[in-house]
């Protein structure tokens, strides 16, 4: 990525519409849809808690994909949230943000760092946790009725 240089940052001040702006656009692909209800009190109270982090990837200073951090009891922390906006899908940025979003979490004094994935998410996404030393700890069947992407 030499000449394309990948950077990553927390977005300190909780900021709904750009967590919003995220959630949509990374999530439209892989049916993300828990959140389509929330108005902007349901984000501003998600955001504001001292539990949650945002961290934002940029590729040459432009914002491409995005995580959130939930810190849980007993020093979990889960990635609740990780995704690439899709012009960025399939440049390898993904596995850079997982970095990130890992490294973050254990300097976040984690314990404990989990992910949920699904057969809806992008193909890479679990062999992409896995490379970064997460193991498969449950497997469940969950029927999800889609709605137009």
């Amino acid at each position: 990525m030499g000449d394309r240089p990948f950077t990553v940052r927390q977005a300190e001040i909780p900021y709904p519409a750009l967590n919003r702006f995220f959630y949509h656009e990374v999530g439209r692909t892989f049916h993300w849809a828990d959140r389509l209800v929330w108005d902007e009190a349901d984000w501003r109270a998600w955001l504001e808690r001292p539990t949650v982090q945002t961290w934002i990837g940029y590729l040459r200073g432009t914002p491409a994909g995005y995580f959130e951090l939930e810190k849980q009891e007993a020093g979990n922390v889960e990635i609740a949230y990780f995704g690439l906006l899709p012009p960025f899908l399939g440049q390898g940025l993904g596995g850079l943000l997982l970095s990130a979003a890992v490294q973050a979490a254990w300097d976040w004094d984690a314990s404990r760092v989990w992910v949920h994935t699904c057969t809806l998410d992008h193909p890479a996404a679990l062999p992409n946790y896995l490379k970064r030393g997460f193991r498969i700890y449950d497997e469940k069947v969950h029927l999800q009725r889609l709605r137009p992407a």
